[in-house]
């Protein structure tokens, strides 16, 4: 079946409206924590919480949007617990609070990031994913950007704790969009990957693990978190040490300027993968991020740290396409593609809390020049693995 127009509207505001309630949890959080005279220790600290409750919660996350039938139910209570999480930073930035808010946050994302990509799959099937999912992030490319602009411009002419009640306002519309995706629209047999076939184990479980790409795939994301995942907020840090006065405006461009490019590319890298497969668009996007982050070590000057940005346009829309893509193709036919998502998402949390932790350490006793320069590192090592073991997972 097709989908309904009010549906793909839906899902089109829907992803563009949650990339709105996300954005301020990165680098405008590490601004905030700044300006609340938080030390870089104590802010990488709450970051790589954040991470470990992440690892922990992908695969639960992931298991939940396969089990339940309606995955836009599954959507709206993560879409409010989202809402919760910025009013509690806005209202208590104590450190107690601020863990709190970090873990319903990260919670809430380990079942909002999977049950979009189920609702996508159940609206389209395997066929049509492709050119859907770089639409998606088209949608939440411009909807970052936007949402990345008016939080700057809160931060900068009011206060970084205004951002936090941005995004808990905005919470509002996205449910609004949700509600306009049809039940009937979305597959739940196909939105889970497909039916298991008979001797896969507990429903294809045992099939998806025997699949040598997913620990290929999943090992190569844990590599490039490594080195992507303490850059934004380490550049925001940087910055607010330097200026705090400009620092909610330039994580703003940080932001919208690889955004633009995401927003631009996506549509493309989902039609490329059709065409030259998932692993040699996938090569581009991982190339793409050693490159950022030594030059992001080797120049200060605020217009170079947002031109050198748009090269993490280039590795969002890749990943943000492909990733998902690689796994549809990897577990067609188990009924586990959201599970899948969730291990792939667990090593997403790993990368990220080494990197915060080992970025917030090299950045105090060694500098921050240093911190990059090391992140470049892990993110060449990523680029190496898949290039040398990652097989094509093209149908």
């Amino acid at each position: 079946m097709s989908p309904s127009a009010s549906s793909g509207r839906g899902l089109d505001w829907f992803t563009f409206f949650v990339a709105d309630i996300q954005t301020g949890f990165g680098p405008f959080l590490a601004v905030y924590l700044t300006t609340q005279k938080w030390t870089q220790i104590d802010i990488g600290l709450i970051f790589s919480i954040g991470s470990i409750a992440s690892l922990l919660g992908q695969v639960p996350g992931g298991w939940i949007v396969d089990t339940v039938r309606s995955k836009q139910r599954a959507a709206a209570l993560a879409v409010i617990g989202v809402g919760i999480s910025a009013l509690l930073i806005a209202t208590a930035p104590v450190f107690a609070a601020i863990v709190a808010a970090k873990l319903l946050h990260v919670g809430a994302s380990s079942i909002l990031g999977p049950a979009i990509a189920a609702i996508t799959l159940g609206l389209v099937g395997h066929k049509a994913v492709g050119p859907r999912l770089g639409r998606n992030a088209r949608f939440a490319a411009s909807g970052n950007g936007i949402a990345a602009a008016v939080m700057g411009a809160f931060g900068y002419f009011i206060s970084a704790q205004a951002v936090f009640y941005v995004t808990a306002a905005l919470a509002v519309p996205t449910l609004l969009a949700l509600s306009r995706i049809r039940d009937k629209d979305v597959d739940p047999v196909r939105a889970d990957g497909g039916i298991a076939p008979c001797g896969a184990g507990a429903s294809g479980l045992g099939q998806l693990l025997r699949r040598p790409a997913l620990l290929i795939l999943t090992a190569c994301v844990l590599l490039f978190h490594v080195a992507n995942g303490a850059l934004l907020p380490l550049v925001g840090s940087a910055v607010t040490m330097r200026s705090s006065q400009w620092a909610s405006a330039l994580v703003a461009f940080c932001i919208i300027v690889p955004q633009l490019i995401v927003a631009l590319i996506s549509p493309r890298i989902g039609q490329l993968a059709q065409t030259w497969g998932r692993r040699p668009a996938l090569l581009i996007g991982f190339g793409a991020l050693p490159l950022r982050a030594v030059l992001l070590g080797w120049t200060t000057d605020p217009y170079a740290i947002v031109a050198v940005q748009m090269l993490d346009g280039i590795s969002a829309a890749s990943l943000g396409v492909l990733v998902p893509l690689a796994l549809a193709d990897i577990s067609l036919g188990t009924g586990r593609f959201n599970l899948s998502q969730g291990i792939v998402g667990s090593a997403t949390g790993v990368g990220a809390a080494l990197s915060t932790t080992a970025a917030g350490y090299l950045a105090d006793r060694c500098g921050t020049a240093t911190a990059f320069f090391g992140l470049a590192v892990a993110g060449f090592c990523a680029f190496l693995l898949l290039l040398t073991v990652m097989p094509e997972t093209k149908p």
